[in-house]
């Protein structure tokens, strides 16, 4: 489940710089888990949820 996580972000990362109908804030939205979800996740799948979180809030404007 652990790649299926990666790979479902950059799908979604990737959607987000290639639709003709919006840019990532139109498509994206910040990525919340609950803290057992956190705790269960690998270190590779905690830096890319990170990524897309920070990407949006730079890009977003996203509030934590």
């Amino acid at each position: 489940m652990g790649k299926g996580l990666i790979v479902m972000l950059l799908a979604e990362a990737l959607a987000g710089c290639t639709t003709s109908t919006g840019g990532f804030c139109a498509v994206s939205r910040p990525l919340r888990r609950s803290a057992k979800a956190v705790d269960a996740l690998s270190d590779e799948e905690a830096k890319a949820l990170l990524a897309h979180n920070r990407k949006g809030q730079k890009l977003c404007g996203w509030r934590p």
